[in-house]
């Protein structure tokens, strides 16, 4: 799921978004789960999950969940399920619950993460503009091999999928959209990607 307030005109493949020094993308602390779960009920329709159920989720994998700031205030926040093999297959046969998903389909520390879902974006304002610092935390080493999957479930959200190179999948899963990393296609269309790709490797936000 995904919405956004604010314009995303500009098309960007999700991998070549321009790192906004404007917001300070990083992972969440705990104490910034109860206003980010506030944030994602307010903006985007149809979640249900509760504070204490994103909690379970960030202490099972505290990479999952970003905060978006800009001057210090909460201005968004984007959240992930890392997805092992048999998440994978799941999610494409419509076999898990994306509301509240079996930790057995997410990957442990120790395990490949075999796709991205992004769970949920939420931002106001210029807060979209995190979404290129949001992408460069996905091209650290342990992400890097992933596609990443959506179900947008706004216009704006379906208007950020087209925007940022997702297109529809065929798959049991309603409406859902991957984006291919550039270094999974051929020919590969974006060379300069596993560069940048590298130098984030090690990158803390």
């Amino acid at each position: 799921m995904a919405m956004e307030r604010g314009s995303f005109a500009a098309r960007h493949d999700f991998d070549a978004l321009p790192l906004s020094s404007d917001v300070d993308v990083r992972c969440a602390q705990l104490s910034e789960i109860a206003p980010l779960s506030q944030m994602a009920h307010r903006l985007v329709p149809g979640v249900r999950i509760g504070t204490a159920e994103l909690a379970h989720y960030f202490t099972f994998d505290p990479q999952s969940i970003l905060t978006f700031r800009r001057k210090g205030d909460l201005v968004g926040g984007m959240a992930f399920l890392f997805l092992n093999d048999r998440g994978h297959d799941a999610l494409l046969l419509d076999e898990i619950c994306l509301a509240a998903p079996e930790t057995r389909y997410l990957a442990s520390a120790n395990e490949e993460v075999a796709a991205i879902y992004i769970w949920a974006i939420a931002a106001t304002g210029r807060g979209i503009a995190g979404l290129g610092k949001a992408a460069a935390h996905l091209r650290q080493l342990r992400f890097r091999s992933a596609d990443c999957y959506a179900q947008p479930s706004t216009v704006a959200g379906r208007d950020i999928m087209k925007a940022t190179g997702f297109a529809p999948v065929p798959s049991f899963q309603p409406d859902l959209w991957c984006y291919q990393r550039p270094w999974h296609r051929q020919p590969m269309r974006m060379p300069g990607a596993i560069i940048q790709a590298r130098s984030f490797a090690d990158a803390r936000y």
